[in-house]
């Protein structure tokens, strides 16, 4: 399979019930100026549409913005329908309002990436530019 044309392709989603959308728009304007195709699916977001609209946009990574406190059930259960989908190959990574002790076990569950509160866009847009759509490294 080769790696695919285009500009990286990332969905920035709100899960949950948290109504705070200002970060999430600040990233998603980042990583569009930064030349990416963004798709933002505003707010109030259930994991099932969020992986719906990655999966119809073939998008190659998703973004979730959390300051509900839910993070380990939403992160978990976005994680758990792309398996299910059989689209592990979306990396997703997330920031918002996340205790320290809680990034290394969201980290075991498979999210490639948590920016804290103090992350920059410029920090989160290199990111996203190193890891996503990356081919994967040979011989191990």
């Amino acid at each position: 399979m080769g790696v695919a044309a285009g500009p990286i392709r990332v969905v920035v989603a709100k899960p949950g019930l948290d109504g705070h959308d200002r970060g999430a728009k600040v990233i998603a304007r980042a990583l569009r100026d930064a030349g990416m195709e963004v798709i933002y699916t505003g707010l109030h977001q259930t994991p099932e549409q969020i992986v719906d609209t990655a999966i119809q946009e073939d998008a190659d990574a998703i973004g979730l913005s959390i300051l509900s406190g839910a993070h380990n059930t939403l992160f978990a259960k976005v994680i758990d329908l792309l398996k299910e989908r059989e689209a592990e190959d979306i990396l997703v990574f997330g920031g918002g309002i996340i205790p320290d002790e809680d990034i290394p076990p969201l980290k075991e569950k498979g999210v490639a990436a948590i920016f804290t509160p103090g992350a920059t866009t410029a920090s989160i847009v290199d990111w996203v530019r190193e890891n996503v759509r990356q081919p994967a490294a040979s011989g191990g």
